[in-house]
């Protein structure tokens, strides 16, 4: 038998894991905290059992739905409110999000809901892409830097730095183009303008919503995996941390020895002929994250909201000067099943983006915090929800409110040594659709050879 050794029980360890043990491989995964699924988890506010992360996944290839009907959940799938999201941009315009793009860069420049975001002048500057050869900016290394060259500032500024601030929790000017657009730089030269590329990589995704979700969270994914790691026989390892990781071996310690004094347990190492691993290597990381991202959910007593003012959310550009938040997600309006479990009240989920200064350096991965409706954070909160959704909420209407912590993706390489083969969001970026994807195929991989 094949023997691997998975390296964190993310979504993307877990999905590498169950195909591996379900093809026949022997296979030990191995997690430094006491649960799998990562930042895939649930927490209850005011009753209400809620997904403590990621709520929704991408439709583009159908990975996750497929993995999601493999697990028995095809008939739980859901597609969300057709509404759609907003945004704010940095001098406080608010506006429906343009449909026909991707990422922000929209696919139609001059159309009436682009130009209701960027006004004439940046449309026009930004139709002039059709006029420049297919080659200019061909070789961005950036989001960012395409866009730049293609569409220009105002694009860029008022469309694609709020999405990919809600999106990946990073400026444009820093997030890889082949990471986070995969094939969009292949269809700028085949189409010869971006918008044209923007169109056919649109074209190519499935007819329907970009996104779905599951009725009752998208926690249950995990839950399914995990019960299918114990069918398939996978030896599960939690409290057991990597110190190290290379090809064909992972030095291992349990994070406590048994004794009650929190001291570590021994070394051992793990010999395989694969590893994979769902983490940055500690020993070779590059460097320490210094951002976390914030998730604040309320549930409010608010007749008003009733009405969705600004459809499913919104997203915020990250130097508006009237909120803190970046982005809100209203998602009694977004999931139609939430609304009809939560009764009447109304569940707001909002993000920030927190510094090293803010206290991120002490923020692990899933780390969840009760807050009492009149507290500071849930102030705040309460405050950015009612200027974003353009509703008056006051203490008064709040029954509930949680927060959660989480590091910010890494915007450097997971560090793995050559011939460890990396799945999970260290090394593919945020994302189910993508973390599947790529988990699925290293697996099948190893099977196959």
């Amino acid at each position: 038998m094949t023997a691997v050794v998975v390296v964190g029980g993310g979504v993307g360890g877990l999905v590498a894991a169950r195909d591996l043990a379900k093809g026949g491989a022997d296979v030990v995964l191995v997690e430094a905290s006491d649960r799998l699924g990562g930042i895939v988890d649930r927490h209850t506010v005011a009753g209400i059992e809620l997904d403590l992360g990621a709520e929704s996944f991408a439709t583009r290839g159908d990975t996750v739905g497929t993995l999601a009907i493999e697990l028995g959940l095809g008939n739980e799938i859901v597609t969300p409110d057709p509404r759609g999201a907003w945004l704010m941009t940095r001098d406080g315009r608010v506006a429906p999000l343009p449909q026909a793009g991707l990422l922000g860069i929209p696919g139609s420049p001059t159309a009436a809901d682009v130009i209701a975001v960027v006004g004439t002048s940046g449309a026009l500057r930004a139709q002039m892409d059709s006029l420049l050869p297919g080659p200019v900016g061909a070789k961005a290394r950036t989001l960012g830097e395409l866009v730049r060259r293609r569409m220009g500032d105002r694009v860029l500024d008022d469309l694609v730095v709020p999405v990919a601030a809600g999106v990946h929790s990073t400026h444009p000017d820093e997030l890889d183009l082949d990471r986070v657009a995969p094939g969009l730089r292949a269809a700028l030269l085949r189409e010869g303008s971006l918008g044209r590329a923007v169109l056919a990589q649109r074209a190519k995704a499935p007819a329907g919503s970009a996104v779905a979700g599951i009725r009752g969270g998208i926690a249950r994914l995990v839950d399914e995996l995990v019960a299918d790691l114990d069918t398939y026989g996978v030896d599960v390892r939690l409290g057991t941390r990597a110190v190290r990781i290379d090809r064909t071996a992972v030095d291992v310690v349990p994070v406590d020895d048994g004794s009650g004094t929190g001291r570590p347990g021994p070394a051992e190492r793990l010999v395989a002929d694969h590893v994979i691993a769902d983490v940055a290597d500690p020993s070779r990381l590059v460097g320490q994250r210094d951002a976390a991202i914030e998730l604040v959910t309320l549930v409010v007593d608010q007749p008003d909201l009733d009405a969705a003012p600004r459809g499913t959310g919104m997203l915020v550009h990250p130097d508006a000067e009237r909120v803190r938040a970046k982005a809100i997600t209203h998602a009694t309006v977004k999931w139609p099943w939430l609304a009809e479990r939560a009764g009447g009240r109304h569940v707001l989920r909002l993000s920030y983006a927190l510094s090293a200064r803010d206290g991120a350096d002490a923020i692990g991965v899933g780390t969840s915090l009760a807050v009492d409706p009149d507290s500071a954070v849930a102030e705040t909160a309460t405050a950015d929800a009612a200027a974003l959704l353009g509703v008056p909420i006051d203490a008064g209407v709040v029954i509930g409110a949680a927060r959660v912590r989480w590091r910010a993706p890494d915007t450097e390489p997971a560090g793995l040594a050559e011939g460890v083969l990396g799945v999970g969001e260290a090394s593919v970026g945020r994302g189910l659709a993508g973390v599947v994807a790529t988990s699925r195929s290293v697996a099948a991989g190893i099977l196959d050879a």
